[in-house]
């Protein structure tokens, strides 16, 4: 979000969600529900839970909200919950993607237009990538956090959301390369 009048009707949304105005509430998960959803099925790839999951963080958030201190970091403590959501059906059940290590590289690549068969083939390659990455990627390029906020929802110092990043991007483009030369 880098609207500032936008940035103070979320914090007034959140504060009147504290003082029990569900209509605020409302129009926070209306705000928010797809970018969770998007955020939560890439996290738990081919799997049904990501609704589930998505329910189950709005539980939370309506219980939670009354005690979170800053109104300005509602963002950030959102996608905190549902990573932990995420992460906890992730130890239940490991993620289906496949090891970077068995796609093949092409040793060079063309730059052409980005069609939306490529954004297709960006969405579908986010699946193949560790758990770590595709959250990093999905948070800094989708979401538009910064890597503070990135730090925040994953519980690591920002130079490890750099170094995710990092490797995220270059495991990124060789399950791109690979897929353009199956």
């Amino acid at each position: 979000m880098s609207d500032p009048a936008d940035e103070l009707y979320e914090r007034v949304l959140v504060v009147r969600c504290q003082a029990g105005d569900p209509a605020a509430f409302a129009e926070l998960v209306d705000r928010y529900q797809p970018r969770l959803r998007y955020y939560l099925s890439k996290m738990l790839p081919g799997s049904a839970a990501a609704e589930d999951t998505a329910q189950d963080v709005w539980y939370d958030v309506v219980r939670a909200v009354p005690r979170l201190a800053n109104p300005g970091a509602f963002r950030a403590w959102l996608y905190r919950i549902a990573r932990d959501r995420a992460w906890r059906v992730l130890r239940r059940r490991p993620p289906p993607h496949r090891p970077i290590d068995d796609v093949d590289v092409a040793a060079n690549g063309t730059a052409d237009e980005f069609t939306a068969e490529d954004v297709a083939a960006v969405h579908a390659a986010l699946d193949r990538l560790a758990p770590e990455h595709r959250e990093v990627v999905v948070l800094r390029f989708i979401e538009d956090m910064t890597y503070d906020e990135i730090a925040r929802v994953a519980g690591c110092p920002v130079g490890t959301v750099r170094s995710r990043l990092h490797h995220a991007k270059r495991a990124l483009r060789r399950v791109l390369e690979g897929i353009n030369h199956e």
